[in-house]
């Protein structure tokens, strides 16, 4: 470790930040990092019905395509890790290829998406654990008008107040039941993949069948089809993960970007074959439960498998949602701990403080908990509360991704040197770059567009019927956009600036405003102006 150690320090002494915490994360953990967050056997067991009810079998076909362009954003990020693998990782980045005020706003809107898909992923609960035992329905019996949703929030608020007090303890531990929890997962759905395809009942052909879904509508099927397709965009993401935990991981230039690369990759191939055998072997397609909340691929699982050993894969995927939880929070706490760091939020001395004998950001993960439990109680009554949370989540953290990725075109465009070097040992895309970065900015934009669209079946798919909850998805997001740019021109702009325990004296530190009487700021960071993008 000490070998690697001053490079490792050279990536946060760029930022001009001193380092304060605990690099302990090896390649293994960096590498469960970013697939726990994608997490395969909890978005693609918590979203299977919902794929399968919009565009039937043939959904399966969003799977590969959403992957091309996630694949394109990845190498962008693979990139940027290797130069650059600090805590915060997409607001860092955004700060050294853009303007102060799209740093903020990119970062802005991870948060607030990390804290909502916090929520939303820890709602898978409600629909494996109940599966597996009745008596995990607490509320109800599981067919009243709140059952699920009241029932779902109390197991998701267990779950949120154990990842945050392993988040709060140190990152070691986060990392120990991390890789334990991945492992776990990596290695069921390898046994899963083979249980289904030795259970395979029809050909491939099925794989075309749309069940003669966006009949009559104006789209026809492709309507239905770009609405399945959330599915599978709800599941791809946070593989950047591996790199916000940069601060924390030995020799992270190398390891981050191989880490980003692999998780991606991997949660494609494993979850592409968990839909296709799964397509292929459920005892029947016609079935309602397929795309029902309560049935979805847990069903199809339990019907073939039988009770006892379907039931054990079911335990498998909670193992998943559990360290998918837990990964997420920790993406969401750098987030806010480096937003905090630089001065860059509303009590940042206190978000921002680091613990002096775990060396972890404990204010920041407690704060991220209990905004996590918040967003949960406030749509405790919310029959589609786990769409509604994903779907905001999701739209938000494609956002944040496209202002790093359209900067970054912008840069290559301008004709600027390239983001990274090999001669330095980086990973670079090297002439492939620009047309790599051409397809992911595309293609985030197409995502959003689709991800916002105001459609019943995401944002009001069960009564009452209003038009603002139908617009909730572009309400919400223009809302909080709106909120936060105010918040940031208006106010913390002139109080940004590196926090005196974190900045590295003699260090060119973020870009920064001048300090004000009586503000815990470095007195020698740079102003707002002298910020540059990527050399």
């Amino acid at each position: 470790m000490s070998s690697h150690s001053g490079q490792d320090n050279d990536g946060v002494a760029e930022f001009g930040y001193a380092p304060s915490l605990d690099r302990s994360i090896g390649k293994f953990a960096s590498f469960a990092a970013g697939v726990s967050y994608i997490s395969i056997l909890t978005g693609v067991f918590q979203l299977f019905y919902f794929g399968y009810g919009s565009g039937g079998p043939a959904y399966v076909w969003s799977w590969p395509l959403v992957f091309v362009g996630q694949v394109m954003v990845a190498l962008c990020f693979a990139e940027l890790a290797s130069r650059y693998p600090v805590a915060g990782s997409v607001y860092n980045w955004a700060k050294k290829l853009s303007t102060p005020t799209t740093s903020w706003l990119a970062g802005w809107l991870l948060l607030i998406s990390s804290i909502c898909t916090v929520g939303a992923v820890a709602l898978a609960y409600q629909i494996t654990l109940p599966q597996i035992w009745h008596g995990f329905q607490i509320v109800g019996d599981g067919t009243g008008t709140y059952d699920f949703s009241v029932n779902g929030v109390i197991l998701a608020g267990l779950l949120v107040v154990s990842t945050t007090l392993i988040n709060a303890f140190g990152v070691r531990l986060t990392a120990i039941v991390n890789s334990v929890g991945v492992f776990v997962e990596l290695i069921a759905a390898v046994l899963l993949v083979v249980a289904l395809a030795l259970h395979i009942t029809r050909g491939p052909g099925v794989l075309l069948d749309t069940h003669g879904l966006g009949r009559g509508q104006h789209f026809g099927y492709a309507g239905a089809f770009l609405v399945a397709t959330l599915a599978s965009a709800f599941v791809m993401f946070g593989f950047d993960t591996a790199s916000s935990l940069g601060e924390e991981t030995v020799d992270p230039k190398r390891t981050a970007p191989r880490a980003i690369i692999r998780a991606v990759t991997a949660s494609f191939a494993l979850g592409g074959l968990l839909l296709v055998f799964g397509l292929l072997a459920a005892p029947d397609l016609g079935d309602p439960k397929l795309g029902s909340a309560d049935g979805g691929l847990q069903y199809v699982v339990l019907s073939i498998l039988g009770g006892p050993l379907g039931k054990a894969f079911l335990i498998c995927v909670v193992v998943a949602i559990t360290v998918c939880t837990l990964a997420i929070q920790a993406a969401a706490i750098r987030t806010l701990f480096a937003m905090a760091r630089d001065g860059n939020l509303p009590f940042s001395s206190w978000l921002g403080r680091v613990h002096p004998v775990r060396k972890t950001p404990t204010n920041a993960a407690i704060t991220i908990g209990v905004l996590a439990i918040a967003t949960l109680v406030v749509n405790v009554k919310e029959p589609a509360i786990f769409t509604i949370l994903t779907s905001i989540g999701i739209v938000l953290i494609y956002a944040s991704y496209l202002l790093v990725t359209a900067p970054m075109l912008r840069h290559r465009l301008r004709g600027g040197e390239p983001v990274s070097d090999p001669a330095r040992g980086e990973f670079s895309l090297g002439r492939w770059g620009l047309i790599v970065n051409i397809v992911a900015v595309l293609r985030g934009a197409v995502m959003i567009v689709n991800l916002i669209w105001p459609r019943a079946e995401v944002y009001n798919s069960t009564a009452p019927y209003h038009w603002y909850l139908r617009w909730g998805g572009v309400l919400f997001v223009g809302g909080i956009t709106l909120i936060g740019l105010l918040m940031y021109r208006l106010r913390i702009r002139h109080r940004t600036g590196v926090l005196a325990e974190h900045s590295l004296a003699g260090a060119a530190g973020p870009a920064v405003s001048p300090v004000r009487p009586g503000d815990r700021r470095d007195p020698a960071a740079e102003p707002v102006g002298a910020e540059k993008p990527v050399p």
